[in-house]
């Protein structure tokens, strides 16, 4: 693999910069499904849903992340990755993450709440329940 194309990726989230560098492949899901991208990809927008991440930076590095929602664009040899929140995997912390998932369970189910704040449990639900599933190694 020493020789594969490589392209610069960033990944961004509010809070600031998680990676940039090149990296010989991108491997993560978009609402339409899995994908990878390699050097010279077509140029693309995707909608990202929570997913592990993978960055395969050389034949014996590889960059995993849990990925929140969010959007990729690949263009002119290029990836940002723009999502809410991405951490390594190997700092998740499965009990964090089932206490916010109860949280998260109420709300959604919380009958006297609003349209929008259970759309908003929901879509913490969708990532809590899929970063626990990477935490969990399944």
């Amino acid at each position: 693999m020493s020789g594969d194309a490589t392209f610069t990726v960033e990944v961004l989230t509010p809070e600031g910069e998680v990676f940039r560098g090149d990296v010989i492949s991108i491997s993560t899901k978009t609402v339409g499904g899995e994908i990878g991208v390699l050097a010279n990809h077509v140029p693309i927008l995707a909608a990202l849903e929570p997913n592990l991440l993978r960055l395969q930076v050389s034949s014996s590095e590889r960059i995993e992340l849990a990925q929140a929602h969010g959007i990729m664009q690949v263009f002119g040899n290029q990836a940002e990755i723009l999502v809410e929140e991405a951490i390594p995997v190997g700092e998740l912390d499965v009990g964090s993450l089932e206490s916010q998932l109860q949280d998260a369970r109420a709300r959604a189910e919380d009958e006297t709440a609003g349209e929008a704040a259970r759309a908003a449990a929901e879509k913490d639900l969708e990532r809590i329940e899929a970063f626990l599933a990477i935490a969990k190694g399944s």
